[in-house]
């Protein structure tokens, strides 16, 4: 290097400055290259996951779109009584012993203060003489307390338990107590379920079904009065009927609706209200019911007969809207007939 002229040197110097920021050029430019290929590789495999994630939810979302609860929701709202009088009522139904005490003044404007519910064994004949006195003076008793009279405590039998020989063991026991016992047939059952359900307004828009353990009641408003027709309860398994038969039957009872009365239908019962409670989201009064095939969930067999007899009516009539009141009970119509 001491050889080398000056000028010598500065060339030199310059090629070897020149090689390094070629060699840094090539190798750093390629790294960058690289580290911008994997930086969109992941940024395509994350879009394409994604979009799978998005499209297999929509997928699942779309297989079962009957499974979602209903968003619906119906904004009646019933008129109070004024200076109203305190009257109860204990059904003896099919499946249990239920009472029912409500406010009603003298426009039958009426409102519900407190319900019980009891399980029984009236249809399968097990309930003994004890059973009943017990559960009778259960209510009874309860009533009193509230503030209900005893002139103002009635009892009814369903249509349904009144096709049961236990009956006579409950108006027997009841008539020992001092009181007198109502029964019901079906197609007035049917009519006093549609006088608590169906609100004024709905008379010439609406049905009512009172799907029960022991038969099932559909009712409308037909001229100056109600017609009321009767098919298979829920509980009809225990006879092993089979589900098309009823389906059919119920179907064919549907049928005989008004066309001008199938926008909208009241549903009580008791396995409505185990379909009202999946997809009730407050304490509202009135709850729109799913789809039948909304109720994949419910697998006992009294629930499974009883949506057999739902989807029957659905199917029969094309009613998109079926409204499940909290409060009514066609024990309360035969209240606000007296």
């Amino acid at each position: 290097m001491k050889r080398l002229t000056v000028a010598g040197r500065l060339l030199i110097t310059a090629l070897v400055i020149a090689a390094i920021f070629v060699g840094y050029k090539y190798f750093g430019g390629q790294q960058a290259l690289e580290k911008v290929a994997k930086e969109q590789k992941s940024e395509i495999d994350s879009t394409a996951t994604t979009t799978e994630s998005s499209e297999g939810t929509a997928a699942a979302t779309n297989e079962n779109p009957a499974t979602e609860a209903s968003s619906k929701s119906f904004s009646y709202t019933s008129p109070e009584p004024v200076d109203g009088k305190l009257k109860g009522v204990v059904e003896l139904g099919a499946s249990g012993f239920n009472s029912f005490i409500i406010k009603v003044d003298s426009q039958k404007r009426w409102k519900l203060e407190k319900s019980e519910f009891g399980n029984s064994l009236v249809t399968e004949n097990m309930a003994t003489d004890e059973d009943v006195r017990i559960g009778l003076k259960k209510y009874i008793g309860s009533m009193l307390d509230y503030g209900v009279g005893k002139k103002d405590i009635h009892f009814v039998v369903s249509s349904g338990a009144a096709k049961a020989d236990v009956t006579t063991k409950i108006t027997s026991a009841l008539k020992s107590l001092g009181y007198i016992v109502n029964q019901v047939t079906p197609e007035q059952e049917g009519q006093l379920g549609l006088k608590s359900v169906l609100p004024a307004g709905y008379a010439n828009k609406a049905f009512v079904v009172d799907i029960g353990s022991g038969n099932t009641k559909i009712s409308w408003i037909a001229g100056s009065g109600i017609k009321a027709l009767e098919s298979y309860g829920a509980k009809y398994f225990q006879d092993g009927t089979d589900d098309k038969k009823v389906y059919d039957e119920v179907g064919a009872k549907a049928k005989q609706i008004p066309s001008d009365l199938r926008k909208t239908a009241f549903i009580i019962g008791g396995v409505p209200f185990e379909m009202a409670k999946e997809v009730r989201k407050d304490k509202e009064r009135y709850t729109v019911l799913s789809a039948p095939s909304g109720y994949t969930k419910l697998t006992n067999a009294k629930s499974k007969a009883g949506v057999n007899i739902y989807k029957a009516v659905a199917d029969a009539t094309g009613c998109q809207e079926f409204v499940f009141d909290w409060d009514a009970n066609f024990t309360i119509g035969f209240l606000l007939t007296l």
